[in-house]
């Protein structure tokens, strides 16, 4: 790759002072990537202002226009150039860049945006005379009086005119337009207290009025509204603090998670955040209950002295630094941890609901493949019969002698026919079909267990606690491993020897730039300690922390687990039946096999009679 040479004069290079309509497309570069990015800048000026209301309207997903109207405190006439100047804020003093409490407080947004489009602000403070100021292009005009409204009303238009090359980048009209619908759901979902609207195109596409009550009721109706019911009959309330750090929201359980990382929603001093140490925290919190290519479902708010925590790291603002980051994740991981603990056997009811639906009754002529010009009856709709036509039915439906002599699903006689107790969730077992399911009636409805997969979470649980009960038995190399690295590496290595050597594996110094590995876990005899010592220092460079090694002897208890527990086609008794569904109950995370499947699935009794249209 060549480089351009500079401008040269005497031999020497020329040095240039920009042009301040230059240095704003620039800056615009990095602070308006999209339509969404300045969506998200002014929908957060009308939140720092007090908006109760904020509605946004977007055209062609914010090409052709974005307009951002707030019932906020507004600006006095005088203060409209102002604002439309580089480094010019009302957020901060610049006194303590520390001390930020606030969504903006760079000055960058507002005239990096009159920089690459036709920017107009309508605002009226109150007591005040309402005003307008426009600027296309970086070139500005006066402000002239205007009638408004109390608020402020920002119309940007033609975004990216000025630096075309940038429209180049932009994606279709429909995913922009997806794009500032999340950045809006996003910004929504941590202000409960404020309405909010976006129509695009001339049509609403989200709307979210304002809650009532106080703030942690509020902010669960919000979530509930934008995350759906699901979400949170299948999420975990989240309460705990660590040195100065809260953490409160909702995490999904296991068996609730998402093909990809779309429902992961966090914030800190209520501003939404994509940070690295965050979302590899959460991914932590979620190991090995989490099926392969699964992401976990969560809303949470860390809240801390803004000293605590850098907001001013990133021209976004997306990526925060805190003090101590480990305390945060250490709190993340934690809390999540302890939250699934206590949730026992609880698996996502969703699975009930799929299971219903695929139990839907066929309709007349599905069969007999008779042709079906107009919209099926039912075959199961008639009215209730009474009781004495229920008796003769069944009267009529005993089996002839033999009919039952080779069952496909095997009744327990012994089982106790005493409605099951609530305190037993799981409820007691009636049947085993297929020699690998167990059907179970509750007080409401019935349970069917997957005994394999159940027994085999409950003896990898048993075998965890094993393991930090008594520690990782760790097995001495013949010949010591050298393995080179850097100094700067190997010190980051030796920073965590003690954790890792209560993972078995045993490290020491070994001269400048190099560890020497003495111990392995003695189940990861075969262990190539080089390779993963790499994997390590590369998670170390990535995230700061690792649990690479953890994984690995999470995998060998699993597998240990599978091999030691009830295989399938094993015929077990009634009593063996409900000695798992009572150590299933008592088990943390037992509602997810060791791969993040479901270990049972409930049928409401309601559902159930839906069915057959009782």
């Amino acid at each position: 790759m060549t480089h351009p040479l500079p401008q040269m004069r005497a031999g020497r290079p020329v040095i240039r002072q920009l042009d301040q309509t230059t240095a704003n497309r620039i800056a615009a570069g990095e602070v308006v990537e999209r339509p969404a990015s300045a969506v998200k800048e002014l929908v957060e000026n009308a939140l720092d202002a007090g908006a109760t209301r904020i509605q946004i309207a977007i055209e062609e997903g914010g090409k052709r226009l974005i307009r951002v109207t707030d019932d906020g405190c507004g600006m006095v006439p005088e203060d409209l150039p102002l604002a439309l100047s580089r480094h010019a804020t009302s957020k901060i003093d610049g006194s303590d860049l520390l001390a930020i409490t606030s969504f903006g407080f760079r000055g960058e947004a507002l005239p990096s945006l009159g920089a690459v489009g036709r920017l107009t602000i309508t605002s009226r403070a109150a007591g005040a005379e309402g005003a307008v100021i426009a600027v296309t292009g970086g070139r500005l005009t006066p402000p002239r009086p205007a009638a408004a409204n109390p608020g402020t009303v920002v119309e940007l238009r033609d975004l990216f005119f000025a630096t075309p090359a940038r429209l180049k980048f932009l994606r279709t009209e429909r995913a922009e337009t997806q794009a500032v619908a999340e950045v809006v759901r996003r910004l929504a979902m941590v202000e409960p207290y404020v309405g909010f609207s976006l129509s695009a195109d001339g049509r609403e596409i989200f709307r979210a009025d304002a809650e009532q009550g106080e703030l942690f009721g509020a902010l669960t109706t919000r979530v509930t509204r934008l995350m759906g019911v699901d979400f949170i009959d299948n999420a975990l309330p989240m309460d705990a603090e660590r040195d100065g750090i809260a953490l409160t929201g909702f995490a999904a359980l296991p068996t609730y998670s998402r093909g990809a990382a779309v429902a992961q929603h966090l914030y800190v001093n209520g501003r939404p955040v994509r940070d690295k140490m965050l979302t590899g925290a959460l991914r932590a919190g979620y190991m090995d209950v989490l099926a392969p290519g699964r992401h976990p479902a969560a809303v949470l708010y860390l809240d801390c002295d803004p000293q605590l925590v850098d907001v001013n790291v990133h021209p976004a603002k997306a990526e925060v630094r805190f003090r101590d980051p480990q305390v945060a994740r250490g709190l993340l991981v934690g809390a999540l941890r302890h939250a699934m603990a206590g949730a026992g056997h609880r698996a996502a009811s969703t699975g009930g609901t799929a299971t219903l639906a695929a139990l839907q009754p066929e309709p007349l002529g599905a069969r007999t493949g008779a042709p079906q010009t107009h919209r099926p009856v039912p075959a199961w709709h008639s009215e209730r019969p009474s009781g004495a036509a229920i008796r003769a039915a069944l009267d009529l439906q005993m089996p002839a002698p033999g009919f039952a002599e080779t069952p496909s699903a095997r009744f327990e006689p012994v089982l106790d026919d005493t409605p099951p107790s609530p305190d037993v969730p799981l409820g007691a077992a009636r049947a085993q079909i297929h020699e690998n399911y167990i059907i179970a009636q509750t007080a409401d409805g019935m349970v069917i267990v997957d005994q394999h997969a159940a027994h085999e979470r409950l003896v990898y649980e048993r075998l965890k606690a094993q393991a930090q009960d008594s520690g990782i038995p760790a097995q001495a190399l013949l010949i010591p491993e050298i393995v080179e690295l850097s100094p700067t590496e190997a010190d980051r290595l030796l920073a965590i020897a003690a954790d890792l050597a209560a993972l078995g594996l045993v490290i020491e110094p070994f001269g400048p730039g190099a560890v020497a590995l003495r111990e392995v876990p003695a189940m990861l005899a075969r262990l190539d300690g080089r390779a993963l010592i790499r994997d390590i220092l590369d998670d170390l460079a990535d995230q700061g922390t690792s649990d690479r090694l953890q994984a690995r002897i999470d995998a060998v208890l699993s597998s240990m687990a599978c091999h030691g527990s009830v295989r399938s086609g094993r015929r077990m008794t009634a009593d063996e039946m409900n000695a798992l569904l009572r150590e299933m109950e008592r088990t943390p995370r037992s509602g997810q096999c060791n791969h993040g499947r479901p270990t049972w699935v409930k049928l409401p009794l309601s559902d159930i009679e839906r069915l057959f249209g009782r």
